[in-house]
């Protein structure tokens, strides 16, 4: 594949030893040592959105005003980052998601120019692991001549994710807004079709990496366990889409979800369980590369970023 731009971004400094120790976000990559396991998130870009994408059904944007000005949102855009995970443990090299490729929005789809900075080539990655089938996670997967971006990868996929994507009559059922998604996501998922390979909830579909079902933002989206040794940190994909109104008022519909109901139910889940165990979180659109943990505050939570 020819990449157009490259050399734009500097690789990040190199990890210290022992424990599970994220460091300082470097041009846009930001590093995790846990154990055998070495974590990079790197950065995708980022994505430009309408300030009421934050809500769904009939709550006003008024309602996060409060929440908005605490965290210096603008109420009128959203640039949230994107967040792709790298793991490598010395035999395997996983991505979680491939990101938006040149088709989504131009502020996005800088995939291949940070795992350049990494010293990963797309020939490198010898796995693929998707949290879902939308847009800035999956278009990605082809490069400007309809190739696998990532040739010598093998894809694994939620079944119940897969199944709802490849569904002919998805394009009908989905919101209008949300057709392009669909239609993207069938596209690329057939070019793989027959490379793919598929979990359940519960599964470790590779060695310290276990699935768990987070449906909401999408009917399959998973998240994942990822553990070395007695370390261990969870990667939530979009299950908790933002560092603000997501953890201050989880019980709002979220615009980004598509069963906003199921949604709520999960995050708020999810939410108590990180927090209860402390374990720290990678989130896809999280700020600090995504890196951070989810701690009570007052009634409701907060993300915590680890620096």
């Amino acid at each position: 594949m020819q990449i157009t731009r490259r050399n734009l971004i500097l690789g990040a400094t190199a990890i210290g030893a022992g424990g599970m120790l994220p460091l300082r976000p470097s041009f846009g990559a930001t590093q995790i040592d846990m154990g055998g396991l070495r974590i990079d998130t790197v950065s995708d870009g980022n994505l430009v959105l309408p300030a009421d994408f934050l809500l769904g059904g009939d709550v006003p944007l008024s309602e996060i005003a409060p929440v908005l000005e605490r965290n210096n949102i603008s109420p009128d855009q959203l640039t949230p980052p994107c967040n792709v995970t790298l793991l490598r443990d010395g035999t395997n090299t996983v991505l979680f998601d491939v990101g938006s490729g040149q088709d989504f929005m131009p502020s996005a789809g800088k995939l291949l120019e940070t795992l350049e900075a990494l010293d990963v080539t797309p020939e490198d990655v010898t796995h693929v692991v998707f949290t879902h089938g939308h847009p800035d996670h999956i278009w990605g997967l082809l490069d400007d001549f309809d190739d696998p971006t990532f040739p010598e990868a093998e894809y694994l996929m939620g079944r119940v994710e897969f199944d709802y994507w490849m569904d002919p009559d998805t394009v009908n059922t989905i919101s209008e807004g949300r057709v392009t998604f669909a239609v993207g996501a069938k596209r690329r998922l057939e070019a793989i079709d027959g490379q793919i390979s598929f979990f359940e909830d519960g599964a470790e579909i590779l060695p310290g990496v276990a699935a768990q079902a987070t449906f909401g933002h999408t009917p399959g989206h998973m998240a994942f366990e990822l553990r070395s040794g007695n370390q261990s940190a969870m990667l939530v994909g979009d299950a908790i889409v933002n560092h603000h109104v997501g953890f201050e008022r989880p019980e709002l519909p979220s615009g980004s979800d598509q069963d906003q109901d199921m949604g709520i139910a999960t995050r708020m889940a999810l939410l108590d369980q990180l927090a209860s165990q402390q374990v720290p979180m990678i989130g896809f659109h999280l700020p600090n590369g995504g890196v951070g943990r989810a701690e009570r505050h007052d009634n409701s939570y907060r993300f915590v970023p680890e620096v």
